[in-house]
């Protein structure tokens, strides 16, 4: 007589995958192996798990899939839940049907693969290889709901769905993460140049201030606050501003202090009458025929500028580009706010304000005397040109 399988699995792409119901409770995962009979003492094993919780309560297994849909669920309202739903949905190919206590280095080790490799299980064709940052962001997420499968979720018995959180090891971004490049007086003239003018005064602007890219893209006028005493205006950006996202928020969480110097100042005054919402509107108008803010500044247009400033340096200079002009990011304006106000004297406290860095103040409740002390402090700055302070970059020479 032949031997009878076990029925139950269901192979694809050469894996075996269980999909049985067993005493009312349907059992949807993978095997994890391409070999018949191991895929059948694996499911034996399922089998006997849910027998003993059935008769002795013993706790029931959950999928990584279960934990990851209730984060979903309770955080629904976090500000960054798209981004992490996002990552849990390229997560779910490599280890959704595992049990939340398999999950550990091994079990994540075809993502982390795939990542750098610029593949992604379930996406066709390869796409560009991710950077050690990205992937560690969604490790992060992955150790986040293991934390909460150990310490908060409980089963029906008040156990909790994982006994130990598994040391999960991030990549090492000491020699990958890309370090900051201040721009020097030389370097912003070339690459302004190369702008198109409507990036050229956010540029310009974001260089002065210190800001965020969406503190400048979504920047709105109901936000300026006039000081008559210093015959100037600020601008305070709201603690639950959007930026990309509508409830992403203020980075830290406070309202945020903009303060203009000379060349801010003159910025935002050359934006007036443009819109009555927007400072910086730009692209078509909407249904209701109302302008509309950038979604970023570093577009298409950005980086064919930088290109060219990098091949204008060469020209100038008679050397090749650093490395960090070539491929100048926007945030790198912010960096330059922050190092030139360092190489002007100004002190870390006052810098801390004008960057936006939590400090503990409450920034709506400057009086006229600070904000006057912080604008000087920002007109330090406020040169256009090589006259500003000097700002000595120590660079590696090009192997």
């Amino acid at each position: 007589m032949a031997k009878r399988t076990i029925s139950g699995l269901y192979q694809r792409n050469g894996v075996w995958y269980i999909d049985k119901i067993y005493r009312g409770q349907r059992i949807r995962e993978s095997t994890g192996s391409g070999d018949r009979k191991e895929a059948e003492q694996y499911l034996i094993h399922r089998l006997e798990q849910l027998r003993q919780q059935h008769i002795y309560g013993v706790r029931r297994v959950r999928t990584w899939r279960e934990a990851a849909t209730r984060y979903l669920v309770e955080f629904k309202d976090q500000p960054s839940i798209g981004l992490t739903a996002l990552y849990l949905e390229q997560l779910d190919p490599y280890i959704g049907d595992r049990p939340v206590d398999h999950i550990d280095d091994e079990a994540l080790a075809p993502y982390v693969k795939d990542r750098l490799a610029g593949r992604l299980r379930g996406s066709p064709g390869k796409g560009r290889s991710v950077a050690p940052r990205t992937i560690n962001i969604a490790l992060e997420r992955v150790i986040r709901v293991l934390n909460l499968c150990a310490r908060k979720w409980r089963d029906e018995a008040r156990r909790p769905w994982l006994d130990t959180v598994p040391m999960i090891t991030r990549l090492d971004l000491r020699r990958s993460t890309r370090q900051p490049h201040p721009l020097s007086w030389e370097e912003q003239s070339l690459l302004f140049a190369e702008l198109p003018d409507h990036l050229r005064r956010m540029a310009l602007y974001k260089v002065n201030s210190g800001s965020r890219e969406q503190e400048v893209v979504k920047l709105r006028w109901d936000w300026e606050i006039p000081v008559p005493e210093l015959g100037t205006s600020v601008f305070l950006i709201p603690a639950d501003f959007g930026g990309r996202h509508d409830n992403a928020g203020v980075k830290n969480g406070d309202e945020r202090l903009i303060v203009l110097n000379r060349v801010a100042k003159s910025v935002i005054e050359g934006q007036r009458g443009l819109d009555p919402v927007w400072v910086f509107p730009y692209g078509q108008p909407d249904k209701d025929g109302n302008a509309t803010p950038m979604h970023r500044m570093n577009d298409s247009a950005w980086r064919k500028a930088r290109k060219r400033a990098a091949a204008m340096y060469e020209q100038r200079f008679k050397r090749t580009a650093p490395a960090g002009f070539a491929s100048i990011r926007v945030h790198d304006l912010k960096h330059t706010f922050g190092r030139r106000l360092r190489a002007a004297g100004v002190t870390e406290e006052d810098r801390k304000v004008l960057l936006g860095h939590k400090n503990g103040s409450i920034t709506s409740h400057y009086s006229a005397a600070e904000l006057g002390k912080l604008i000087d402090e920002a007109n330090k700055i406020s040169a256009t040109d090589s006259r500003g302070p000097a700002l000595t970059i120590l660079r590696r020479k090009a192997g």
